[in-house]
């Protein structure tokens, strides 16, 4: 099967790099003048104190981007008739719409979480329980969109296995799920360009699972989202000008999350969200270790990309290194999609 971008997919892409890159000579200005800039925390890296000022909240430039582009793409599609509404096809048109919903919900949770810390002048907002609280909230209400709109499944599709039903642990299992990889995707925001860069990896791929399993609607999304974060790099890159903030991070777990949900793709979801998982999963093994040996570390610091600063890599390195990695997983990803699923 020959995979290549449609016009939909293309001017959304274009769109979306355009407006954000763009969005930058009108946006980290206008942050500036409102001294919404980056608190950066004491346990923090000595040479991140630098970054202190730096405008922060800018995910709002691809959220802008990618939200814009996505209504362009979708559009057009209607206009050349690709988009069917009745049956199947009305529900891929509705998944691709609750995924936009939930990534905008996760990004406004990171909205307020970014602006109390900027009106308070600290590195925390919304306390953890509130913000678990309200994350909780969306991802209910995302399923129970689905549900209501006639999306029943509760099965997931393995590689070379096939379907496997989960009833209804499906809810709480992909929750956690969800939970986890949005607040992965947010502690990936640590250093200039990591997880902009991440995330173009990732949603490039989906962008060829979308087009492999027939979800042009949620291929749209994807082709949005990845340009969004290109032009965003273009101001984020190092030394960034601006930081996308939990606003944009929390934006961008919620999409990555929509994409492997909405696609029926949740196992290729968690190879292709494979550096997220590590960040967060090395946050998960040194509070542990730390806990049950009494103050020791496991790792110099964490996330476990702090851990590669304090060892002397410079972050143009770690992102290049990661990013690799992350190449190489939605690879191994493609692969089992395409030879296991297909």
């Amino acid at each position: 099967m020959v995979i290549s971008m449609n016009l939909s997919q293309i001017i959304a892409a274009v769109l979306s790099f355009g407006i954000t890159a763009l969005l930058g000579f009108v946006t980290i200005p206008a942050l500036k003048r409102l001294k919404f800039g980056q608190t950066i925390l004491d346990i923090g890296p000595a040479w991140h104190k630098s970054k202190e000022g730096t405008p922060t909240m800018g995910g709002v430039m691809f959220i802008a981007g990618s939200v814009i582009a996505f209504t362009a793409g979708i559009a057009l599609m209607w206009a050349q008739g690709l988009i069917k509404t009745d049956g199947a096809g009305g529900m891929k048109l509705l998944n691709a719409v609750f995924a936009v919903i939930m990534a905008l919900c996760f990004g406004f949770i990171g909205f307020v979480d970014d602006f109390i810390k900027v009106k308070k002048k600290r590195n925390e907002g919304l306390t953890p329980n509130q913000k678990i609280i309200m994350q909780v909230l969306v991802i209910a209400a995302y399923f129970a969109s689905r549900i209501t709109a006639g999306d029943t499944s509760t099965s997931v599709n393995f590689p070379f296995i096939g379907q496997v039903d989960f009833w209804y642990f499906y809810y709480p299992i992909m929750g956690l799920g969800i939970l986890y990889l949005v607040n992965a995707v947010n502690l990936t925001d640590g250093i200039d360009g990591l997880c902009s860069s991440i995330t173009v990896i990732f949603c490039a791929a989906y962008l060829i699972i979308c087009s492999l399993f027939d979800f042009g609607e949620m291929s749209i999304l994807s082709a949005a989202v990845a340009a969004g974060c290109l032009g965003f790099l273009v101001w984020n890159f190092h030394p960034a000008k601006v930081m996308m903030g939990d606003t944009g991070s929390m934006f961008l777990g919620g999409a990555v999350c929509a994409l492997g949900i909405g696609t029926k793709t949740e196992f290729i979801m968690v190879l292709c969200s494979a550096v997220y998982i590590w960040e967060a999963l090395s946050v998960l093994i040194q509070m542990t270790y730390f806990k049950l040996t009494h103050g020791k570390r496991l790792f110099k610091m964490t996330p476990i990309h702090h851990s590669f600063e304090i060892r002397g890599w410079k972050e143009v390195k770690i992102v290049g290194v990661f990013s690799l990695i992350e190449l190489a997983f939605c690879i191994l990803g493609l692969a089992a999609a395409y030879f296991g699923m297909l």
